[in-house]
C-alpha cells in the first residue's frame, strides 16, 4: 500500500542504513522504482540515497543487460526468416550508448552516471561505480555471461551483498553463478551471438553459454534462510527490501540446485 506522503532521499538513506547498508560495502542492487512509492526526484533520488548509504568508499553495482542485441535464434521472438537480416543489422554493443532492456529506470540511469564502469558483455553487462568498480567489471567473457569469468565471480570474491528493493529473489542475478557450479539433468549449453568489432570490422560472433533458469530462486533463498543464512529485511520507502550476502548464498545454492533440480 502506497504511503500518503512522498518519499525523500533522507528517508530512503535512513531506511537503507537501518536495513544494513553501511560505508564501504559493495552491493549489487535490484530495484523496482514504482514499488518505493512516490519518490521525490525518482530514480536520481534513489541513486543518491544509495550512495549516501554506502558512502564514497562503497561500490554500487547493477545489472545493465541489453537483451535486444542477442542472437534472434536465442530470443526466438521473430520469424526465423527475419534472422539473417537481424544479424546483419543489429548495432554493435557500445557501453556508453547501448540502453538497458527490462532492467528498470534506476539501472538505466545508473549506467550513465559519471564514473560508472560497464562490463564488456554485449548482452549481460554489469555496471559498477565506486572504488571496486574496475575490478568488478574487468572480466566478462562472451561464453561466461553469468559464470566464473564474469563480474559475478568478482562480487563473490569481494564478499559483496545483494539488495532487493521491491523485487523478489527471482531477480538475484548472482544466483546464476551457483547454477554454473551445480549439476542437474537438464543443464545444457545454448547458442548465442552478437555483432562485435573484430580487426576494425563489424563481425557476427557466435558462442555457447549456459542456459540459465530462475523458477526456483525464491525457493532456494527461502531454504537458505531456514538453514540459518543471513537475510535482513525491512521497508525502504514503501517497498519491502532484502539484503543478503552473495558468497554465502551462492555457496548454499550450488549444492541445493544439484539436489533439488531433479529433471
Amino acid at each position: 500500500m502506497q504511503s500518503r506522503r512522498p518519499v525523500t532521499r533522507t528517508q530512503l538513506a535512513a531506511d537503507l542504513e537501518e536495513l544494513g547498508l553501511s560505508a564501504g560495502m559493495a552491493v549489487m542492487v535490484h530495484t523496482s522504482l514504482k514499488s518505493l512509492g512516490w519518490v521525490i526526484g525518482g530514480e536520481q533520488t534513489v541513486l543518491e540515497a544509495l550512495r549516501d548509504a554506502v558512502g564514497p568508499t562503497g561500490t554500487l553495482v547493477m545489472p545493465t543487460q541489453s537483451w535486444q542485441l542477442c542472437d534472434p535464434a536465442y530470443l526466438n521472438l521473430e520469424p526465423a526468416a527475419w534472422w539473417p537480416a537481424i544479424r546483419d543489422n543489429l548495432p554493435v554493443y557500445a557501453p556508453q550508448v547501448t540502453p538497458t532492456r527490462t532492467m528498470g529506470a534506476v539501472a538505466e540511469l545508473f549506467r550513465t552516471v559519471p564514473g560508472t564502469r560497464r562490463s564488456g558483455h554485449p548482452h549481460r553487462s554489469i555496471s559498477a561505480n565506486g572504488p571496486q568498480a574496475a575490478a568488478i567489471t574487468a572480466t566478462h567473457d562472451l561464453d561466461s555471461p553469468v559464470g566464473e569469468r564474469s563480474p559475478l565471480r568478482a562480487l563473490y570474491d569481494l564478499d559483496a551483498s545483494v539488495l532487493l528493493l521491491g523485487t523478489t529473489p527471482a531477480k538475484i542475478t548472482a544466483l546464476h553463478l551457483a547454477e554454473h557450479r551445480a549439476q542437474w539433468p537438464r543443464k545444457h549449453l545454448v547458442g548465442n551471438g552478437a555483432a562485435l568489432i573484430r580487426d576494425g570490422r563489424r563481425t557476427w560472433v557466435s558462442w555457447e553459454e549456459l542456459w540459465v533458469e530462475d523458477d526456483d530462486f525464491v525457493d532456494v533463498v527461502d531454504a537458505f534462510v531456514v538453514s540459518g543464512g543471513l537475510r535482513r529485511t525491512g521497508p525502504v520507502g514503501d517497498a519491502p527490501a532484502q539484503l543478503l550476502p552473495i558468497r554465502a548464498l551462492v555457496d548454499f545454492a550450488a549444492p541445493w540446485f544439484s539436489a533439488h533440480r531433479t529433471r
